[in-house]
């Protein structure tokens, strides 16, 4: 009877990782430099969220600030601009994602169809370039185009009764900034759609086409569906961002008759850091809009997956 063969022996753990990195050198110097990125410039700045617990003295620093618990964020809740700045931060935030989430998609769709492809690179480039324009040119653009002389108030004002310059009329501070940020980014965030239907089979598209389906079948149960978990991944990471309207343009384009519509979290945390140099305060407002952005993560990946199967995590 023969005897059973010797399992080998399981080397240690620091000599197996001795050995896999005199193999595989150089992708272990690219992962030490990736997570040195991330510890220097998003792990460690996190320690400094504790001066949202204190009365922050810069002269004392961190460890010698005083202790104060949730009292910058009670304050926060019980402030008069609380309900404003949640209400126009969902505000934007909710307009964007109606309008601005879906206009990459069918931008996309409509650019896959078209079969020239000189037409289809011209037209990329056209709608790719306002990303690549700074924010303060956008920002200046919008204001030149919508101050009193601006041709998009003349033309506001020839078709309605609406008098006066569009940027400083409260009731289209959300209007304008939802469309020019639509302008801005569609072009850009199509790509990912357009490079998700080049991985749908053109025999999906002949078969469909065989069944007598026409243009628009055709994009309903073959293109959509084929794109599907790449657009249910960008509306997941969407939600996400729900809180995170950016401060620079806005802080740009609003101006004192429009803070009733225009002043969002961001912009509030900007002033009472930066201005009143408020940094507890300031910090205590940008966490509870950092954890209301993680809640809203996770419930969305959470409904994804139980209700598509596609999910972050």
């Amino acid at each position: 009877m023969s005897q059973a063969k010797a399992k080998p022996r399981k080397l240690p753990f620091f000599k197996r990782l001795a050995r896999d990195i005199s193999r595989h050198p150089a992708l272990y110097v690219i992962f030490i430099v990736i997570m040195t990125y991330f510890v220097l410039f998003c792990y460690w700045p996190m320690y400094g969220n504790i001066i949202a617990f204190q009365k922050y003295k810069p002269l004392k620093g961190i460890l010698g600030s005083k202790f104060v618990g949730f009292t910058n964020f009670e304050k926060f809740f019980t402030s008069y601009y609380f309900p404003r700045l949640v209400r126009n931060t969902l505000l934007i935030s909710i307009y964007n994602l109606i309008f601005g989430f879906p206009f990459p998609i069918i931008f996309a769709i409509l650019l896959n169809e078209v079969q020239r492809l000189s037409y289809k690179k011209v037209i990329q480039t056209i709608t790719y370039l306002p990303h690549f324009i700074s924010t303060m040119v956008i920002c200046a653009m919008i204001v030149q185009f919508t101050n009193s002389k601006g041709f998009l108030t003349i033309f506001a004002n020839s078709v309605s009764k609406h008098e006066g310059a569009l940027i400083t009329d409260p009731r289209y501070f959300r209007a304008i900034y939802v469309v020019s940020g639509i302008w801005q980014t569609f072009g850009w965030n199509s790509i990912l759609y357009i490079a998700a239907m080049t991985g749908i089979s053109p025999d999906l598209y002949e078969a469909a086409t065989i069944d007598g389906a026409n243009k628009f079948n055709q994009m309903l149960h073959v293109t959509l569906p084929g794109i599907k978990e790449t657009i249910v991944i960008m509306l997941i990471m969407a939600i996400g961002r729900l809180m995170n309207v950016g401060w620079e343009k806005a802080f740009l384009l609003q101006n004192e008759a429009t803070y009733e519509t225009s002043d969002i979290i961001s912009t509030y945390v900007y002033r009472k850091g930066f201005v009143d140099s408020d940094y507890s305060y300031s910090t205590a407002v940008n966490i509870f809009n950092s954890v209301i952005n993680l809640i809203l993560l996770t419930v969305a990946n959470y409904v994804s997956r139980r209700m598509t199967e596609s999910s972050l995590w």
